[in-house]
C-alpha cells in the first residue's frame, strides 16, 4: 500500500510517499514559499530516490500546492497513492484518537478550528481538497494530540471552575505528539525493549516550536504545551510560560485587544523578542563582537537553556527513574552546545553526558551517554511523515478486519 503523508505549514507543504508495511519511501519533498507572493518564488523541491529537482510554480494556497505536487507524482512514474495520511495539530475533545476521513468527520474538525487557528484551518482546507478529488481512496487525519490523550487528569486539568473547562474545553492538550511518540518508539528499539516498557523525557527542540514529554510505560502522561502551543518552554517566537496576570495587565494596555495580544505572544516574543535580533537560537549562541550586544545574547541563551533544564528536571521526576532522555529535531539534533547545557551538573539524576560523543557529527541516531551514566542520552532523528505512515497504515488494516 503507497500511503502519500501531507505534513501542512503556514507556508510549506510537505510530502512524502511511503510503501507500507515495509516503510519504504519511494518520493519526498516540500512545497515551499506558499500562499502571498514572497521576494523570492514558490516552488517544489522534489527527491526521488537520491535525485533531487526544482520546479517554479505558483502556489496561492495549500489546495493548489497539493495540485502541483500530484502533477509531479502522476507524470513519468506511478506514484498514485492508495491512500493519503493528514497531519492534524489540534484534535480537541472531539477527536481522541486519529480518525478516518468522513463528511461528519470534516464536519466536526471545522468546529475547532479556534482551538489552533493558525495551524488547523490550512489543514482543513486541505484536507477538504483532497477527499474531493480523490474520493476512491481512505483518508486519515492523524493528530499531534492523540498521543496526549493518555495524560491523566491530574495534569490535563486547569484549576478553573468545572463548569467553565467543559463549556470551553480549556484542558492541556498537549502537541508534538507525532514527533515525541515516533522518537520514543525508536529509543526503545535502541535500547532492545518494548515501547510500553519505556521510561522517559523526550525533548522535541524545533527550530520553531518545542516542548518536552514525561512519557511512562510508553504514554505520554505530561507534555509542556497546554490548552494551545503557545506555553511552555521558551520558543523561536512564542512567549512560553508566563504569568496570568501579565495577559491580564497586557490586555488592559491594549484596551481588551485580543489579537493585539496573541500576535506579541505567538509571533514576537521567544527568543526573537528577548534578543531583538533573531528567532533563531544558533544565531544567539554564536559569538558576537558588541559588548551590549553580548549580554542580551547571553541573557536570552540562559533564558532558552534555563526553561529546557527546568522542565527536564521537572519531568524527571514525574517519570521516575527515565531509561533516556530524548533529544529531537532541528535545535535537539543539530547543536550540541544546548545538549551540553542541558545535561551539565545533573549527576545527581544519574545522568552524564559524553562531550567527545556530543560534539561527534555522527550518523544519527546515536547514544551520547557517558559509560558511567545511568541513563540513556539519545540523540534521534524525528520523521513526522513516517510516523503519520505508520497510524495510518494501522487505522486502515484496523478498519478491514473490523469489516
Amino acid at each position: 500500500m503507497k500511503i502519500l503523508v501531507l505534513n501542512c505549514g503556514s507556508s510549506s507543504l510537505k510530502y512524502r510517499l511511503i510503501e507500507m508495511p515495509g516503510e519504504n519511501e519511494l518520493v519526498s519533498g516540500e512545497a515551499q514559499r506558499v500562499g502571498p507572493k514572497t521576494t523570492e518564488p514558490s516552488q517544489i523541491i522534489h527527491n526521488n530516490r537520491g535525485q533531487t529537482a526544482t520546479y517554479k510554480v505558483e502556489m496561492r494556497n495549500h489546495q493548489s500546492a497539493f495540485n502541483e505536487i500530484m502533477k509531479i507524482l502522476t507524470a513519468g512514474q506511478d506514484f498514485q497513492p492508495d491512500a493519503i495520511g493528514h497531519r492534524v495539530v489540534h484534535g480537541g475533545e472531539i477527536f481522541r484518537d486519529h480518525t478516518i476521513v468522513s463528511g461528519d468527520a470534516i464536519d466536526r474538525i471545522e468546529q475547532i478550528n479556534e482551538l489552533a487557528p493558525i495551524h488547523n484551518p490550512i489543514s482543513v482546507s486541505l484536507i477538504q481538497e483532497c477527499w474531493r478529488l480523490y474520493t476512491k481512496i481512505p483518508h486519515i487525519m492523524v493528530f499531534d494530540t492523540a498521543f496526549h490523550s493518555t495524560i491523566p487528569d491530574y495534569a490535563r486539568k486547569y484549576a478553573i471552575p468545572k463548569q467553565l473547562s467543559d463549556e470551553l474545553g480549556f484542558y492541556k492538550y498537549g502537541f508534538h505528539g507525532t514527533s515525541h511518540q515516533f522518537v520514543s518508539q525508536e529509543a526503545a528499539t535502541m535500547m532492545g525493549i518494548e515501547h510500553s516498557d519505556l521510561n522517559a523525557v523526550s525533548c522535541h527542540l524545533g527550530s520553531g516550536g518545542a516542548s518536552l514529554c514525561a512519557i511512562v510505560k510508553g504514554k505520554s502522561v505530561d507534555n509542556t504545551m497546554g490548552y494551545s502551543p503557545l506555553v511552555g518552554l521558551l520558543m523561536s517566537t512564542r512567549c512560553g510560560d508566563i504569568g496570568a496576570s501579565v495577559l491580564l495587565k497586557l490586555l488592559a494596555h491594549f484596551n481588551g485587544d485580543y489579537e493585539i495580544v496573541e500576535t506579541l505572544l505567538n509571533k514576537n516574543s521567544g527568543v526573537l523578542g528577548v534578543s531583538g535580533i533573531s528567532a533563531d537560537i544558533r544565531d544567539i549562541l554564536q559569538s558576537r563582537d558588541s559588548k551590549d550586544e553580548n549580554v542580551i545574547l547571553g541573557l536570552t541563551a540562559n533564558m532558552y537553556l534555563w526553561r529546557i533544564k527546568k522542565y527536564l528536571g521537572a519531568y524527571i521526576a514525574a517519570v521516575g527513574r527515565p531509561n533516556a532522555i530524548i533529544f529531537t529535531d532541528t535545535i535537539g539534533e543539530t547543536v550540541p552546545q544546548v545538549r551540553a547545557a542541558v545535561c551539565s551538573e545533573m549527576e545527581w539524576f544519574g545522568i552524564r553526558i559524553d562531550s567527545k560523543l556530543n560534539e561527534d557529527e555522527a550518523e544519527l541516531p546515536k547514544n551520547i551517554a557517558a559509560k558511567n551514566s545511568e541513563v540513556q542520552l539519545l540523540v534521534i532523528k524525528t520523521n513526522e511523515e513516517l510516523a503519520i505512515a505508520r497510524e495510518s497504515y494501522k487505522m486502515l488494516t484496523n478498519a478491514k478486519r473490523e469489516k
